[in-house]
C-alpha cells in the first residue's frame, strides 16, 4: 500500500475516485512494474532517488535512477497496449551547459546539461536527470 500522507492531495482531486489508480512498486526490482502497467496505454515515469547530502551520488542516486528507469522500460515493452512512455525531468537537465542562452531564451532537445559542470557544481540531482535522459 502507498503512503496516504504523501498521496492524499492526489486522491482529493475531482474524478480521482473514478480515474486515478495509485500503485506502489519497488523501483529497483526488475518486473515490479509488470502488473502495474498491464492494460495501460501510456506511462508517466516520475520516480528518481533524491538525496541532497548523498555520500556516494553514483551509488545512491545515479545508478538507481538509471536502473529504475530501465526497469520501467522493461515492464512497458511487455505490454502491447502501451503507446507512450513519458519520463519527467526538470529544467536542470538542460541548463547546466556552460554556454549562454540564446537571445530568444529557447532551449530545445539539443541541449543537455554537461555532466562535468554538474559534478563540479554539485548539482547531483541534475546529473541524475542527465544520465537517465542520455541512456
Amino acid at each position: 500500500m502507498y503512503d496516504l500522507k504523501k498521496t492524499e492531495h492526489l486522491l482529493a482531486l475531482d474524478g480521482a475516485n473514478e480515474r486515478l489508480h495509485l500503485f506502489k512498486a519497488e523501483l529497483l526490482e526488475e518486473g515490479a512494474f509488470d502488473s502495474v502497467v498491464d492494460g495501460c496505454i501510456g506511462v508517466f515515469h516520475t520516480a528518481s532517488p533524491c538525496y541532497y547530502n548523498a555520500e556516494n551520488p553514483q551509488a545512491e542516486m545515479i545508478d538507481p535512477a538509471v536502473k529504475g528507469t530501465l526497469n520501467v522500460f522493461r515492464s512497458c515493452v511487455k505490454v502491447p497496449s502501451i503507446k507512450r512512455v513519458i519520463i519527467t525531468s526538470s529544467l536542470g537537465a538542460v541548463v547546466f551547459t556552460g554556454k549562454p542562452l540564446a537571445d530568444n531564451g529557447v532551449i530545445d532537445e539539443t541541449w543537455f546539461s554537461d555532466p562535468v559542470i554538474c559534478q563540479k557544481s554539485k548539482e547531483l540531482l541534475v546529473l541524475t536527470y542527465h544520465q537517465v535522459q542520455v541512456m
